[in-house]
């Protein structure tokens, strides 16, 4: 009960998208319900997702498709992390990006310069339009000892059908290839995830909750200070947390579960 008190109590939430707001095309059962509510008593929330194929434009879209308003500044993906943490380094630097066509407006956007030869970094993003040439030119990038970034860490993202293969796939593919594991990982639970948030929010870690429905990622956040809420609406499942070193502070069925609970009735 205290731990519920706690996530009451929390100035800001954080919603993972992918397997907690939606799955695929579908609206998960009560996440619109309990964004209206917090909206309703003026709660603050953010959305945080570690999908970097999708940019914040694309992602206000989809909300909008299940009749949820989200401004493009309440959301914040992996992928912006990366471009952002990239340009305190190097403004303007050349990157070769492995990344769908909105990852690259992304980086467009923060004014770096997308190239095929001689790169300040190689990044590898979450690819669905992932070719051999790509992931070639990026072992070859990797082996000659270039800086070598990656978005996030997840092994597959969620799907109605079950899981297809994410950027942690590519990566072991990567290490098989070259021997290299990324220098950096940007995404959660990995600090610049978290600078980048608290920078955004303006609330430190112990007054954020993450929810979110994967183990290592979302729950792993508890490592920082940021208290969390797993929701079994995605990859995890009840059984998974016996042997796991990550411990959700509270666990939910789904966002209307968590909904309930926040006002006492369950």
């Amino acid at each position: 009960m205290s731990e519920l008190k706690e996530i009451n109590n929390t100035a800001c939430f954080l919603f993972d998208l992918d397997g907690t707001v939606y799955l695929g095309d579908e609206l998960l059962p009560g996440a619109k319900e309990l964004l209206t509510y917090l909206d309703e008593n003026s709660r603050p929330y953010f959305y945080l997702t570690n999908n970097s194929s999708r940019s914040r434009a694309d992602y206000s879209v989809k909300l909008a498709g299940y009749g949820i308003e989200a401004d493009e500044d309440r959301i914040f993906s992996s992928g912006m992390a990366t471009a952002i943490y990239l340009k305190k380094q190097k403004p303007g630097a050349r990157i070769y990006l492995v990344g769908t066509p909105s990852l690259e407006e992304e980086f467009d956007s923060f004014g770096f310069q997308l190239v095929d030869d001689e790169p300040d970094y190689a990044v590898l993003g979450f690819d669905t339009t992932l070719t051999y040439e790509k992931i070639k030119k990026l072992a070859d990038f990797v082996t000659e000892g270039f800086p070598y970034v990656a978005t996030h860490p997840d092994i597959n993202c969620p799907t109605p059908d079950g899981y297809m293969p994410d950027i942690g796939a590519m990566m072991a593919m990567i290490k098989s290839s070259t021997g290299r594991e990324p220098d950096l990982i940007v995404g959660k639970p990995h600090p610049p995830m978290v600078e980048a948030i608290v920078e955004m929010t303006g609330f430190k870690p112990d007054q954020l909750t993450m929810v979110g429905d994967r183990l290592y990622t979302d729950i792993a956040m508890a490592d920082a200070g940021i208290k969390t809420v797993l929701v079994l609406s995605g990859e995890t499942k009840l059984q998974d947390l016996a042997n796991s070193p990550h411990q959700p502070d509270l666990v939910c069925e789904n966002l209307g579960d968590l909904k309930m609970k926040l006002l006492g009735k369950k």
